[in-house]
């Protein structure tokens, strides 16, 4: 890689890593984990950056091989396996920022529990607020799949935190 696209490559990604880490965490309940997908998914832009850089939307191309990165890894059979309890020398994460920080808590654990598709589907409509139509360009699949993740996935969420199912998903498409 030439020194001028090296230098790109290094300004674009310090500037966007903490989105990328927040969207990565949020996906995978664990920083530890979160930074091995992110690391992945820089890995592989890093190798595939000559491309990247032409792309029409270099953050959603970017958000694409997060997301895929994650996905792959949840294939793997050691992303199964859960270790309980932390050592007393792993530092803590901070604590949440927020007035309502119990409620994130739980809506954080209950996302945990959702199947890592939907998860994917609800990060990226909900927390990054993306269109249909680009979260199903970064997945590779349909909008109609991506409503039905959705409505899959709120159910999911909402059976997770006990409350009833009313809302209309028809109307969230944009």
């Amino acid at each position: 890689m030439r020194a001028a696209d090296e230098e790109a490559y290094v300004e674009y990604v310090t500037a966007r890593l903490p989105e990328l880490h927040r969207i990565a965490y949020l996906l995978c309940k664990d920083a530890h984990r979160a930074d091995d997908v992110l690391q992945t998914a820089i890995t592989r832009l890093y190798v595939h950056w000559h491309r990247a850089r032409e792309a029409d939307d270099l953050d959603r191309y970017v958000r694409t091989i997060l997301i895929r990165s994650f996905l792959n890894e949840q294939r793997l059979r050691w992303a199964r396996v859960r270790l309980t309890g932390a050592p007393h020398e792993t530092p803590s994460l901070p604590a949440a920022a927020g007035p309502d920080v119990e409620t994130r808590t739980v809506v954080h654990a209950a996302l945990e529990r959702v199947p890592p598709r939907q998860r994917a589907v609800l990060v990226l409509r909900f927390l990054c607020d993306l269109p249909v139509a680009e979260v199903a360009e970064i997945l590779g699949c349909s909008q109609g799949n991506v409503k039905s993740q959705t409505a899959r996935g709120l159910e999911r969420l909402r059976g997770l935190l006990g409350e009833p199912i009313t809302a209309d998903l028809g109307g969230r498409d944009r």
